[in-house]
């Protein structure tokens, strides 16, 4: 194993992840995923505004939230994280989960700020990718239009009127 792979399993471990569904079956279903995946640090919030709260006071590396959760809902929590200035942790890495697989879901979640998107029922291994690329190729925080979101895959394709979540490798295509 490479120092490269030795540093992002050691970070793995190391993370602290919070993760923000109404429904406690999947809450525990995505703890036993994280557990075996090696993340030793699991909060849980059953709602948006305790995970808001949380998020606040735990400063969890990253958050796992689900879509589909009474007010605020998953695209509506991160609106108001990805708010500088009103919100403390804006730049907070975030990936949704969710059951739809609908283009319309998956370009909302983007729009809205998400750093990744995965369908439910993840799979371990889907899970683990997912926050290794945000280990390995972590994304800074830009302003488009009225937006504030990770930094589009492509920006060296970025033109006026572009919008990023059109582009087929930030919706994992």
């Amino acid at each position: 194993m490479g120092s490269v792979e030795c540093d992002i399993s050691r970070r793995i471990v190391s993370l602290k992840v919070l993760i923000v569904d109404d429904e406690i079956e999947m809450r525990r279903v995505t703890r036993a995923l994280l557990q075996s995946i090696g993340i030793r640090t699991i909060h849980e919030a059953n709602d948006g505004f305790s995970g808001l709260e949380a998020i606040c006071s735990l400063k969890p590396d990253i958050v796992l939230l689900d879509w589909e959760m009474p007010r605020p809902n998953g695209t509506e929590f991160v609106q108001i994280v990805r708010s500088p200035g009103q919100f403390p942790l804006p730049d907070i890495p975030i990936i949704m989960l969710t059951g739809s697989n609908e283009r319309s879901r998956v370009v909302e979640a983007v729009r809205s700020g998400v750093n990744e998107y995965l369908l439910k029922p993840v799979s371990a291994t889907a899970l683990l990718g997912r926050i290794v690329y945000i280990l390995a190729k972590p994304r800074r925080m830009v302003t488009l239009g009225d937006r504030y979101v990770p930094e589009p895959r492509k920006l060296s394709t970025y033109k006026p009127g572009y919008d990023p979540a059109f582009d087929e490798f930030t919706l994992g295509r």
